[in-house]
């Protein structure tokens, strides 16, 4: 067993669909009998009776923009986690807001898997980028480190001048975290002079992996893998090979459907990731992400024999990700409120230098000093991400209805 995790990876698709009917069927059960939310909502069904993943479009959705709702009615986990609270571990915070918990369940989001698959092993020495302060991602790539038996340093975001000098003086040989923090840590390297080459290997997500952006690091010696993970589900699906789609976890069975529907898409067709988790501390079932992808033909060069979608493919509503957090249209109201001078904005996402780039435009026929800063600054608070502000006329923005305008091209 040195090329796969474990043997699930290579089961047969009938060995594999018969475990996810009964480790559906369970869930089912598991989550009618033990949380408030699935009790109402699966109350009218027969969950013994689930025998065929057909039947699965028949249950009803959980809608991601739906959280906020359910846990201002029912705080702080809106009755869909399965925990006394002794058991939970941590309650973190993701924009919207949305807290998601965590047990002791040693890796909890399941990141060992799409680790191994990207190189590392037990006694490997990794630089961890993701972020530790109140957003979970940091520790979900911990969980998996530890559970390979790697050590972690905990580099968090930013300080990059600081990155380098751990990284020129420890020598870790993987990276984990969003891949544009990589660019800037190479790029704060060539500045400082100083050797990164310890660096051989990667798992990065959060944001998009452009072609020139994987090849940049490839140059320079840095093999990098992406893995599509939230902070409700773990992780849904990673890379095994660069550019060949990516294999679905064996601790989820998704679904593609026609957005604003229910039904599945046909394969090939982009359409809403639908995720059943099997995790019984938080089982969620036909959990809508909102993300868009596509299910992809035949399996992977790799041997794995699970589905592989085509990744991350933006989002079935405006919300929008930038540099590894969601920004939702309410948040953009938000600001808006903030600042009575504003009578309308839009949040213009670009990619620029290979980087995330966000421009707040703002409609008012006011120019008071300082406004531009103080809105950035909402921005920030509200949003978690830094942006740029824009203060145009009004009725200068298209009368659309859009919110958040995506122009991101990232060839």
């Amino acid at each position: 067993m040195t090329e796969y995790y474990d043997r699930l990876e290579t089961r047969s698709g009938a060995e594999r669909k018969q475990a996810l009917v009964h480790g559906i069927r369970d869930q089912l059960i598991h989550a009618k009998a033990h949380t408030r939310a699935y009790a109402t909502a699966l109350g009218g069904f027969d969950c013994a009776a689930f025998s065929s993943l057909d039947d699965l479009n028949q249950y009803p959705l959980t809608r991601k923009s739906d959280l906020v709702g359910h846990q201002a009615a029912n705080p702080p986990m809106g009755g869909l986690v399965a925990l006394a609270p002794p058991d939970i571990r941590y309650i973190h915070v993701s924009p919207g807001p949305i807290y998601e918990a965590c047990s002791y369940r040693p890796d909890f989001w399941r990141l060992a898997r799409p680790l191994f698959a990207a190189g590392f092993r037990a006694g490997d020495l990794v630089q961890n980028c993701f972020s530790y302060h109140l957003t979970p991602a940091g520790a979900m790539l911990d969980s998996g480190l530890h559970a390979l038996g790697c050590t972690v340093i905990p580099g968090g975001v930013g300080q990059a001048e600081m990155q380098v000098r751990t990284i020129t003086d420890l020598k870790p040989v993987g990276y984990v975290g969003t891949p544009s923090f990589l660019k800037i840590i190479l790029e704060k390297a060539d500045d400082m002079r100083t050797d990164v080459r310890s660096i051989e290997k990667g798992l990065v997500s959060g944001e998009a992996l452009p072609p020139p952006l994987r090849a940049m690091f490839s140059e320079r010696g840095v093999a990098i893998v992406q893995a599509y993970a939230t902070a409700d589900l773990g992780v849904i699906a990673y890379e095994t090979i660069p550019d060949a789609g990516l294999v679905v976890d064996e601790g989820v069975h998704v679904e593609i459907i026609r957005p604003g529907g229910s039904e599945p898409a046909p394969d090939g067709e982009v359409g809403e990731v639908v995720v059943t988790s099997l995790n019984p501390d938080y089982p969620l079932i036909r959990f809508a992400t909102g993300d868009l992808s596509a299910m992809m033909d035949g399996v992977s060069e790799c041997g794995r024999t699970n589905r592989r979608i085509r990744g991350w493919m933006g989002r079935a509503d405006q919300t929008a990700k930038v540099r590894g957090m969601f920004i939702h249209p309410q948040q953009i109201h938000e600001i808006v409120k903030r600042h009575r001078e504003v009578e309308k904005a839009r949040l213009v996402i670009d990619w620029v230098d290979q980087e995330d780039d966000i421009t707040l435009q703002c409609e008012t026929n006011a120019r008071v000093e300082g406004m531009q800063e103080a809105i950035a600054q909402s921005i920030r608070d509200v949003c978690k991400v830094r942006g740029n502000v824009k203060l145009v006329a009004l009725n200068s923005i298209a009368n659309d209805g859009v919110v958040i305008e995506d122009i991101r091209n990232y060839e």
